[in-house]
């Protein structure tokens, strides 16, 4: 029997070495969802192995308001982590996410849960005014053009922290490695409805960003998982067999040429290294296709045990 959700929102936010921030997030975002549910929340705090006095100031606002929940990790294990943490523990019928820097307003969760209000199933914030180094910036509107090509969902802003989402979403969602990323692509495919609104963003005050360069890397590895896992995880021949044929095809036409050069002009092919390429090619793409054959046979076995994304039920 499915057992109904008893809370109205459910805000989960990561954090690392926040201590100055928390006092005022929290007084702000609790004067927020009381005025939209009155007491029918919760806050869901994910300490991603604080080494400062988060973890204490948290435990401080809990003695006067126990609508805040606390999870505080051994050591830091990333935002996904802590997404996913969060994730699990979050019972309220719209959940929102946010950062615990401040950058982020609390004072858009009103109009994210509008924005849910009229049928969507996951509303990401976009940072059309963003205060951040042109280190930051620069990145990230070239990492989300890439992510908007290759997921095929139109979105300005994928790593905004601000977000919000119904709670089936939340539950279907598999969070890990720097997944956190492409959560909109991961709904979109799942079939959820996805949209976007302008947030405001704000300067950081407190502390100092707590991710590196490397996250770029990292998260272009990550979107190729995304596309590979969701988009070929069931048709493996499809990538492939594409790829594989495209390059058996290529070594065809390049040794066919040759051997008319040969046939025709009397051209020697043993020492035109053009030849190994296209034999190469050849037989990189029949292993290719094969790779392909027997990922189908693998996805084909596995079916048996498939599970699906259903809307509604009605028997």
């Amino acid at each position: 029997m499915e057992v109904q959700n008893t809370l109205d929102i459910s805000v989960v936010i990561p954090l690392f070495n926040e201590e100055e921030s928390l006092p005022e997030l929290i007084s702000r975002l609790v004067t927020q969802v009381s005025n939209l549910v009155g007491n029918n929340y919760e806050l869901i705090f994910i300490d991603d192995g604080s080494t400062d006095n988060s973890l204490s100031v948290l435990k401080q606002q809990r003695e006067v308001n126990n609508c805040i929940k606390i999870l505080s990790f051994r050591r830091n294990y990333g935002k996904s982590a802590a997404l996913a943490v969060g994730f699990e523990l979050a019972s309220g019928n719209y959940v929102f996410t946010m950062d615990a820097d401040l950058q982020d307003a609390p004072e858009e969760v009103p109009n994210l849960l509008a924005k849910l209000k009229e049928g969507y199933d996951l509303v990401s914030g976009w940072k059309k005014v963003r205060h951040d180094p042109i280190s930051k910036t620069i990145p990230s509107r070239f990492f989300n053009y890439i992510t908007s090509l290759m997921s095929g969902v139109k979105l300005h802003d994928f790593n905004c922290g601000l977000k919000g989402y119904r709670n089936e979403v939340i539950k279907s969602l598999e969070v890990y490695g720097e997944m956190h990323r492409y959560l909109p692509a991961l709904a979109h495919w799942d079939g959820f409805k996805v949209t976007e609104i302008p947030v405001q963003h704000f300067p950081r005050v407190y502390g100092y960003s707590k991710f590196g360069f490397s996250r770029f890397f990292k998260g272009f590895l990550d979107l190729l998982t995304v596309l590979f896992t969701t988009r070929f995880v069931k048709r493996p021949l499809h990538l492939f067999g594409t790829v594989g044929t495209l390059m058996a095809l290529c070594g065809i036409t390049i040794n066919g040429y040759l051997t008319l050069s040969w046939f025709i002009n009397n051209i020697s092919l043993s020492n035109r290294p053009l030849t190994l390429f296209g034999v190469a090619l050849i037989i990189v793409g029949i292993q290719l296709v094969s790779v392909g054959l027997l990922g189908e046979l693998i996805v084909k076995k596995s079916l048996q045990n498939e599970n699906y994304s259903i809307k509604e039920r009605i028997v």
